[in-house]
């Protein structure tokens, strides 16, 4: 079926209206501790119940959801007798999800769905409610999951994983931490401009990509100093969405190849990771990307006039590492708990492999790679 989208204040309350025909049996909810504990999932929970909807929770899914909790969830979808997920939360209780979803209709481990379209039949219908501003998940066809015994994380690429409905309701963000909101956020702004500069990027990703980037240049900062701020939250729900949708299609870079590995490696949110790549990875970018830069620069309202386009592209980077700073954010590698720069020849040999290089619009060398990361210690 083509996936559905809901999005607006409280339009949580509409996603019954959707499920109720499809005739589903029994819910897996895939989602976090916290949203269990601190009770913002009892909204879902409430309208399943007046619905008549069953459901069994799966709460132990990580910031980075790993292989074991993949196959932990698989197995109480299995044992349950489910028909259908819903993921509630972030990036990660939708990445363990889709991994479920396709598992449970798909022969073998996660690792075999590791690159670009692997399964064989669509996954099991999955819902993905979103509680925060950031990763895109529940509408894109991306996976990410982290294999513990090679400390990285896995990219699944894959049509199948898609959800079938993505449900967007800036209400149920209000309550965010302020670092959450941060992380969050950057990961759309990375989304956006990685999209832009993509090589497969095109007219109608191009204008998503440089929405979604206005939007979160204008609205990140204001949302973390007030997280009760809902016009700014609303702002920052169509900010993810659009950027979602516009890397959904263009593909990525090497932010994301290589944040995938300092997150697997490091167990560092990757909201986080993004924001401390994005600055060098522009710079390395800027003798093919400038150009690109400028229009981001002149879309967010950085006055350009008489300025060249590497210096206006520049101040979209320098405004990049103001928000970072201004919202508490490392910039440097040092930062990183555990971090030893002895790991990072290892860290560019694996980034190098991962897909999203793929779309790069600068292809580079390991040790150039090297080089980025070295860049920022």
């Amino acid at each position: 079926m083509t996936p559905i989208s809901i999005l607006g204040r409280e339009c949580l309350e509409q996603v019954i209206s959707y499920i109720k025909p499809m005739r589903f049996r029994k819910a897996l909810i895939v989602t976090d501790k916290m949203l269990v504990e601190n009770g913002l999932i009892n909204s879902l929970l409430s309208l399943l119940d007046d619905s008549g909807t069953f459901y069994i929770i799966y709460k132990d899914v990580s910031p980075n959801p790993t292989v074991t909790q993949v196959d932990l969830g698989l197995k109480l979808y299995c044992d349950n007798g489910c028909d259908f997920l819903i993921s509630f939360g972030g990036g990660s209780p939708h990445d363990c999800a889709k991994a479920i979803a396709l598992l449970s209709t798909n022969t073998g481990k996660i690792h075999d769905y590791e690159g670009y379209n692997k399964s064989v039949k669509p996954s099991a219908p999955l819902i993905a409610v979103n509680t925060t501003a950031g990763t895109g998940s529940e509408l894109t066809r991306f996976c990410v999951i982290t294999d513990e015994e090679r400390r990285t994380k896995m990219t699944i690429n894959d049509w199948h994983v898609t959800p079938i409905i993505a449900v967007n309701d800036a209400a149920l963000m209000t309550g965010l931490p302020p670092g959450l909101t941060a992380a969050t956020g950057m990961d759309a702004l990375t989304h956006g401009i990685e999209a832009y500069v993509s090589t497969n990027a095109t007219p109608v990703t191009d204008c998503k990509a440089l929405k979604a980037v206005e939007l979160v240049l204008n609205n990140l900062l204001a949302v973390y100093k007030d997280g009760h701020n809902l016009e700014a939250r609303e702002m920052m729900v169509y900010a993810e969405y659009l950027a979602g949708i516009s890397f959904n299609n263009a593909g990525l870079g090497y932010v994301h190849a290589m944040a995938h590995q300092l997150g697997g490696f490091y167990n560092l949110p990757h909201g986080v990771c993004n924001a401390l790549l994005l600055p060098a990875v522009m710079e390395f970018n800027l003798p093919v990307a400038a150009h690109k830069y400028a229009d981001i620069a002149r879309m967010s309202g950085i006055d350009t006039r008489d300025l060249s386009t590497e210096a206006s592209a520049r101040l979209v980077i320098s405004k990049i590492n103001e928000l970072n700073q201004a919202m508490g954010l490392p910039t440097k590698l040092t930062a990183v708990k555990g971090f030893n720069a002895k790991d990072i020849l290892l860290l560019a040999e694996h980034a190098i492999a991962d897909i999203c290089c793929l779309t790069n619009p600068r292809q580079g060398s390991v040790e150039e790679i090297e080089g980025i990361f070295t860049s920022i210690i």
